[in-house]
């Protein structure tokens, strides 16, 4: 039982990484549209747009639904150290 919540943890800090390097990507020019971040967008944005469309972006710039995104994995990550360990 603990090995598969060692697999969860992992999966979960590694996509929370995934995350945190996609949203860091759009201050980088052209880094989106290269074929590194067209496979990350591909991997992340599902993930991230639920959270979209209950937090709208403020002035149309500022995005904070990834931060409450990785809140959610930060939860998520909780809860299985909770229930597994």
């Amino acid at each position: 039982m603990q090995m598969i919540g060692q697999l969860l943890s992992m999966g979960i800090n590694l996509y929370t990484v995934a995350v945190f390097i996609y949203v860091l990507s759009s201050w980088i020019p052209n880094l989106r549209e290269s074929n590194f971040g067209q496979m990350l967008g591909s991997i992340v944005e599902p993930y991230l747009e639920p959270f979209r469309k209950f937090i709208p972006p403020l002035g149309g710039m500022m995005d904070f639904s990834p931060i409450v995104a990785l809140i959610a994995l930060r939860l998520a990550a909780s809860g299985v150290g909770a229930i597994f360990f």
